[in-house]
């Protein structure tokens, strides 16, 4: 298994680093004003390329039926050492990655950067909310992955892989980051805090819910994460 894990991190590494420089050749051929800003920017781009390929690759075990045991295990286990007193505090944080609390939000957000004439900004963070939407739709309707039912839990709309919550709040809360570090870059320390903690917590309120298996909320959370930051790189990119 440990050979297996390490064979597996070797094959992503290596996707990775071919991503990487196949970016770079292409962004010095067609947009040399990228490649500066690719340079510039290279820890993101690496981060941004390792979300996406580990997502794909837990997309790849859950197709495959091959991530069945690890998720089985792992929620019975957070199920019987999570308190039961904890369940109204955990539904309360799961309300924050929902589409009523997360879609006003942004509206008032994107709606209060127009007024402060920060159009490219306003429009980053609604595209970027928007296309996490399209993402969860298609992913849930293409997967179609059984919702766990290994205790009684509330019904939800759609299929179990991935965590649209995760991937809503996970996409959000680094679009908002992003901005802010644009904005307040000394506030980037309490930001990322926070938009960690966040994202952790509805993703971990999911499993004590029983409502998603842990490479749902896994894959949503690198999914969510990255999207953000490929919105910024494509604006980047027509800019140069």
């Amino acid at each position: 298994m440990i050979f297996e894990l390490l064979e597996d991190l070797v094959k992503l590494a290596f996707i990775v680093a071919s991503f990487y420089y196949a970016l770079s050749i292409f962004a010095r051929k067609k947009q040399p004003g990228f490649s500066e800003t690719l340079e510039k920017h290279r820890l993101v781009m690496l981060f941004g390329l390792v979300l996406a390929v580990l997502a794909l690759k837990i997309s790849e075990d859950v197709v495959g039926n091959e991530s069945g045991p690890v998720d089985r295990a792992v929620l019975l286990f957070i199920h019987a050492h999570v308190p039961g007193f904890l369940n109204p505090f955990f539904s309360a944080v799961t309300v924050t990655g929902s589409l009523k609390f997360l879609s006003p939000l942004t509206a008032v957000i994107t709606v209060w950067l127009l007024l402060a004439r920060q159009r490219p900004e306003a429009l980053f963070l609604a595209v970027s909310v928007v296309s996490s939407a399209l993402v969860v739709f298609i992913i849930k309707t293409t997967v179609g992955r059984h919702r766990p039912r290994l205790w009684d839990t509330e019904w939800y709309w759609g299929s179990s892989f991935p965590s649209g919550h995760t991937l809503a709040v996970a996409t959000f809360a680094t679009a908002v980051t992003l901005l802010v570090l644009r904005i307040r870059p000394r506030a980037q320390g309490i930001v990322m805090t926070l938009a960690f903690l966040w994202i952790f917590l509805v993703g971990l309120s999911r499993l004590v819910l029983g409502v998603h298996w842990p490479t749902d909320v896994l894959a949503a959370a690198c999914i969510g994460t990255f999207l953000p930051l490929a919105v910024k790189g494509i604006i980047h990119f027509h800019r140069s």
